[in-house]
């Protein structure tokens, strides 16, 4: 099997799960096959059943297909009754995801400079965002941070985050030495309450922070509702354990022989900046690979 095929092939026997999505969004692979409609699953010989087309598809109606992120139809996205996509076949559109950045906040000059602001979080920032008052934090205790970062489009567009008060700075310089080793990110924006609900296409890519919620089948808060997390490009650094994968179409990249722009690895600034913080990466875990990763605590 070749290089880009062997995770794949894996998957049917060893794939990984994250604890940093929403678990409403992990799946495990479909027990039935069927033939994928051209360009939209992973070639053959990958080990991942393929999806197949939704009778929906074959509409003769002029209304143009829903489609997801790339241009990928939701027709070929296999979902649970939630809404929420079962894990499968990477679509061949996503195995080298390099979408462009859509801007939500105005993006700074391109003159090479690394902008950031931290502010206390409040008002519409905080309206938005997940917290309420059973989170393990109060409003008070987080801060809403905007940073330059460099998207896969080489262009420099400005983020949104909120973090714990106590870690806002440390990660601002983290994201400027990602700004200047022009690591690309694709999308940075608080995550809001609609993010956590189905329907899920399993192709998130947001890097994000705090979301106050518990830990997936637990019962503890995860280390994201206190603002001391931090996950990156999720699509390209996968959070994988047993036959699951989140996101739940991102298993191409747990391939991580396969290098692609957005992944992190050992060696990678993300990884020996967060590790000066004294935080922890997923990568290094045992029992699953958190790619996405990265904590205060080491979970």
């Amino acid at each position: 099997m070749g290089r880009r095929g062997s995770f794949l092939g894996i998957v049917l026997s060893t794939i990984v799960v994250t604890a940093c999505t929403s678990p409403n969004q992990a799946s495990s692979i479909p027990a039935t096959t069927g033939t994928a409609p051209s360009g939209t699953a992973a070639p053959s010989g990958t080990g991942i059943p393929a999806v197949p087309m939704s009778s929906t598809s074959t509409s003769t109606s002029t209304t143009p297909p829903l489609t997801i992120r790339g241009g990928v139809p939701q027709a070929v996205i296999a979902t649970d009754p939630t809404g929420a996509a079962r894990v499968q076949a990477t679509p061949y559109a996503l195995r080298e995801r390099q979408l462009p950045t859509v801007d939500t906040i105005p993006p700074p000059p391109d003159d090479g400079v690394f902008r950031s602001s931290i502010e206390p979080l409040s008002g519409e920032a905080l309206e938005r965002s997940t917290w309420h008052e059973d989170c393990p934090v109060t409003a008070e205790d987080l801060r809403y941070l905007t940073m330059s970062f460099v998207g896969f489009d080489g262009l420099p567009h400005t983020g949104e985050m909120i973090v714990h008060a106590d870690v806002a700075e440390g990660i601002v310089q983290i994201f400027e030495d990602l700004f200047n080793e022009r690591f690309p990110i694709e999308e940075m924006r608080i995550v809001e309450p609609r993010d956590t609900r189905p329907p899920h296409f399993g192709d998130t890519n947001n890097t994000s922070s705090f979301v106050c919620r518990r830990v997936t089948g637990g019962s503890r808060f995860s280390e994201h509702a206190s603002g001391l997390a931090i996950d990156i490009n999720p699509f390209q650094n996968p959070y994988v354990k047993g036959q699951r994968v989140i996101p739940a179409i991102s298993g191409s990249f747990g391939d991580r022989s396969w290098d692609r722009r957005g992944m992190i690895g050992p060696e990678s600034t993300a990884v020996a900046a967060f590790a000066r913080m004294g935080w922890k990466w997923g990568g290094n875990w045992n029992s699953l690979k958190d790619y996405q990763h990265f904590s205060h605590n080491g979970r």
